[in-house]
């Protein structure tokens, strides 16, 4: 299939990131960190919080949630995802004369849900949100910088075809269960969950629902929760009740 491997793995200080404080008011949370277990934080970018680009509804609202699973998973088993575009990128409705936000368009690789401009490459609309906590030596995915292909998944970009090596990452660690949370539930987090499920080694993926939101475009919701029971990801909430 022709598969490439993209160099999108960083440490977060090596890419200007410095260490975030540690939460110290985070909700009382019912998760323990197993053994052989990975946290995956999707796209918890100002663009997708209250006010940016690409809005997703009361984003910044699970930040107390996704910081309080920071802590308890550590540095070393926390791995952070950012969505990182060139201006112009094919996704960007912008890129298409006559479009418009959420309209569609036919790509190389097929139909693509058309967005405004987001996450642009060294912008604040880029920048992990200031309030979450980005452990200086935690590994950070950037996804998305292929002017050609947008990237859903963590994994693997829209193409099905360029990989950005995090299933490596997760086969070398010995990593065998998976939880995800972030932005969002129907389009970044949905892909990434299916797609850690699919990885070599992996028995169990969990999504901590009340640690993400969703765009929620028609339908879209729906369609992840059919589409993640179909390949055994399960649904759970993080915080105590």
């Amino acid at each position: 299939q022709n598969l490439k491997i993209m160099p999108s793995i960083h440490v977060a200080a090596d890419v200007g990131l410095t260490a975030s404080p540690a939460s110290t008011s985070s909700p009382a949370l019912s998760v323990t960190r197993e053994d052989g277990e990975v946290l995956i934080v999707v796209d918890v970018q100002n663009d997708f919080c209250p006010g940016g680009a690409l809005e997703v509804p009361e984003g910044d609202a699970i930040l107390p949630l996704v910081n309080g699973l920071v802590n308890i998973y550590g540095a070393e088993h926390t791995i952070f995802t950012q969505d990182w575009h060139p201006g112009g990128h094919a996704s960007f409705a912008s890129s298409h004369a006559g479009k418009n936000p959420y309209d569609t368009t036919e790509l190389e690789y097929g139909t693509q849900t058309l967005w405004p401009d987001h996450c642009v490459q060294g912008s604040k609309g880029a920048q992990f949100h200031e309030q979450l906590v980005v452990p200086s030596n935690a590994c950070v995915v950037r996804k998305g910088d292929n002017i050609k292909v947008d990237s859903y998944s963590a994994f693997t970009e829209n193409d099905q075809k360029t990989l950005t090596g995090l299933a490596d990452v997760i086969k070398s660690r010995g990593y065998t269960k998976v939880s995800v949370v972030g932005l969002a539930f129907d389009f970044c987090v949905r892909w990434t969950a299916e797609d850690a499920a699919a990885c070599e080694g992996v028995t169990r993926v969990r999504v901590f629902r009340d640690a993400t939101r969703s765009v929620g475009l028609p339908g879209t919701v729906e369609s992840a929760e059919e589409s993640l029971a179909a390949k055994n990801v399960v649904l759970e909430t993080c915080a105590s009740s």
